[in-house]
């Protein structure tokens, strides 16, 4: 048995998520926001100077997208256990864990309380919506807001009523909490089909709810009359995740189109401020008002925080506005995946809040970039390494040898500076979402991808790396995502598994397959479902002439001329998403998330040999050695001998 040694932590970053404008320990107004980590934690930022005022540990959650401000407190809502916290006043860097409002519910999407002081949530798996009562501590379920939405993604409380937006379809429901009876509001003329289109952000200002429909990226803002029950008309290219409140003037504040502007709802008018932002994401998370006691400054100022923790700011009445860093600290990031790269060099890409590194394995040390969140990378035989990104489905291509610049993430160099990584193909016109999966076939690159959440059929695009030229085949593998790729002499072998992007659509299919992709004639040779019951084609690699699949703790050999199924071999006890890696002609097999064994593809008839039992996500193979993750911690374990 082999004991992994720490290698270290090469992803590190800072992710904000759910925020909110509210007095902070002095009772001055802050910035709130929730910090990815292991803890995550609520943090509050003084407007004025960035400093922090307050780093309260979410025990047991690793982030928060909901986050509000009552009366009696600030409050987080968690995914993972989907727990509720509170900050009281007073409470210095603590925060109080209130506990699952709503069982069986491990995410809080959103969080807004009301003109009493009440908090609501809404939830998944169940799509249910809730309400706490701070000075009772009772929770109130009000079940499922619409039948067979699994997501409340956004909430907003105004006039007595409760509204919440669904994901993965644009329904929003009111609530009447005395009835407790939920009524479907109607669609915004001209939004079409609903279908695919979350209600990602609501907000409810001065008898009027703004709800935005679309995605994270910029997505049409719509405002419902509450009195008339009428629809605006969108304004288009509107950034989340919120509306500032009305100033005194009654103008409300969002950015669009990389703008902070003031929009006037009683008249339409909707005029730029000058403040203007960069980069992919452009979403603020906290928003709202507050006294800076700036000489540039005066009077209240629109104020809020972005995703990488920088804070910004803009005054009415002088038009001085600002982006800043703050002092939020930076977490260790989970690794999501590993890739080789050229000698002594592993990548790691990371989760969520994403992020490249390239580690020398001789030292240890990282090199960090910051990027979108990376599914999948590959070197390929020139050098070149390729990265897999969610969301979008998008493939980008980066030199290591040339200068990095990422314009999106982290723009590094003067002006003109070319990108590295560059985009080399979306696949989001295709409904994808991710590029889970890539492979090296015939001067192509393969991208196995996994569909938008509300529906299922993934796919295997061929990118031409001399001419940029590519296709994409939908359904491959029928309601299917492509979660593994190799390739041996022009032919694509994949895993693929039956579930779709975030679990919002049911399977249709109860076996994860194998299947055989000729790329010169662009057809499918042949598809193979593994073990009934098991989900997931997790892994497929190519050697000694056969084609090894991974399906739950069964290893396979497959003869692809046949097919037919030569082995199969039993590793472990559990089912789960495993992961196969070669180094020397053998085959390292992940299992039950710990154990890895040692498989002789030459003489598959002897036992396999456990070589780790080490609980860990990723596994790679690279010069000898196996490079493993846990968390956002990475192992190495030297298999030379």
């Amino acid at each position: 048995m082999r004991d992994p040694q720490l290698t270290g932590v090469p992803l590190a970053d800072v992710l904000l998520l759910g925020g909110a404008v509210a007095p902070g320990p002095s009772g001055a107004q802050a910035l709130w926001n929730a910090s990815t980590g292991k803890p995550a934690r609520l943090n509050a930022v003084d407007p004025a100077s960035g400093d922090l005022l307050v780093s309260a540990p979410l025990t047991s959650a690793d982030g928060a997208w909901a986050v509000t401000a009552a009366p009696s407190g600030v409050y987080a809502g968690t995914y993972g256990r989907g727990h509720l916290y509170r900050w009281t006043p007073g409470g210095g860097d603590a925060a109080e864990d209130l506990g699952r409002p709503v069982t069986g519910q491990t995410f809080i999407w959103c969080l807004d309380a009301d003109a009493d002081g009440k908090v609501w949530g809404g939830t998944f798996p169940g799509g249910n919506v809730f309400r706490f009562d701070p000075a009772t501590r009772a929770t109130t379920d009000f079940g499922q807001a619409v039948p067979g939405q699994t997501y409340v993604r956004s909430i907003a409380c105004a006039g007595g009523r409760v509204y919440s937006g669904s994901y993965a379809a644009a329904h929003i429901a009111e609530l009447d909490p005395a009835t407790g009876t939920f009524t479907e509001l109607p669609t915004p003329p001209g939004l079409g089909s609903v279908t695919g289109k979350p209600v990602y952000d609501l907000n409810a200002y001065d008898s009027r709810l703004y709800a935005r429909i679309g995605s994270d990226a910029p997505s049409p803002l719509y405002v419902f009359d509450l009195a008339t029950r009428t629809w605006s008309d969108p304004i288009p290219e509107v950034h989340g995740l919120s509306v500032c409140p009305p100033g005194t003037d009654g103008a409300v504040y969002f950015i669009q189109r990389s703008e902070l502007r003031r929009y006037d709802p009683a008249t339409g008018a909707n005029t730029g401020t000058g403040l203007l932002l960069t980069g992919k994401v452009q979403n603020s998370r906290s928003f709202g008002w507050a006294e800076l006691g700036l000489p540039e400054y005066p009077g209240p100022s629109v104020v809020g925080t972005l995703w990488r923790g920088d804070m910004f700011r803009y005054n009415p009445a002088t038009g001085a506005h600002a982006i800043l860093e703050t002092k939020v600290r930076k977490e260790p990031i989970d690794i999501q995946a590993l890739g080789c790269g050229g000698r002594r060099t592993v990548y790691a890409g990371g989760f969520l809040n994403g992020g490249l590194s390239s580690v020398d394995t001789g030292t240890g040390t990282p090199t960090f970039h910051r990027f979108g969140q990376i599914e999948a990378i590959l070197r390929d035989s020139e050098g070149t390494v390729w990265i897999g990104q969610y969301p979008d489905a998008r493939l980008f291509r980066y030199r290591p040898d040339l200068p990095w610049n990422s314009p999106e993430y982290s723009p590094e160099g003067p002006p003109g500076t070319p990108a590295n990584p560059e985009v080399s193909l979306t696949l989001k016109p295709e409904l994808q979402a991710r590029a889970r999966s890539l492979a090296e076939v015939d001067g192509k690159i393969a991208v196995g991808t996994v569909p938008y959440g509300n529906r299922l059929g993934g796919g295997l695009a061929l990118y031409d790396k001399a001419t940029g030229e590519s296709t994409f085949t939908r359904n491959v593998v029928r309601d299917m995502s492509v979660i593994a790729l190799t390739a041996d002499e022009g032919v694509v072998y994949g895993g693929a598994s039956i579930f779709g992007g975030l679990g919002t659509t049911p399977p249709t299919r109860t076996a994860g397959a194998v299947f055989a992709w000729h790329v010169q004639r662009a057809e499918k040779l042949w598809e193979l479902e593994l073990v009934q019951g098991i989900g997931s084609v997790s892994a497929v690699v190519v050697a000694e002439g056969l084609v090894w699949a991974l399906a739950g703790h069964s290893l396979f050999s497959i003869d692809p001329k046949t097919p037919r199924i030569v082995r199969r071999i039993e590793l472990g006890t559990r089912s789960n998403d495993g992961s196969i890696a070669i180094s020397r002609r053998k085959l390292y097999v992940s299992v039950d998330g710990a154990l890895i064994f040692r498989v002789d593809p030459r003489f598959p008839a002897r036992d396999p040999q456990l070589v780790v039992n080490f609980p860990h996500r990723r596994l790679t193979a690279h010069e000898g050695r196996l490079y493993l993750s846990r968390g956002p911690q990475l192992y190495t374990v030297d298999v030379r001998r």
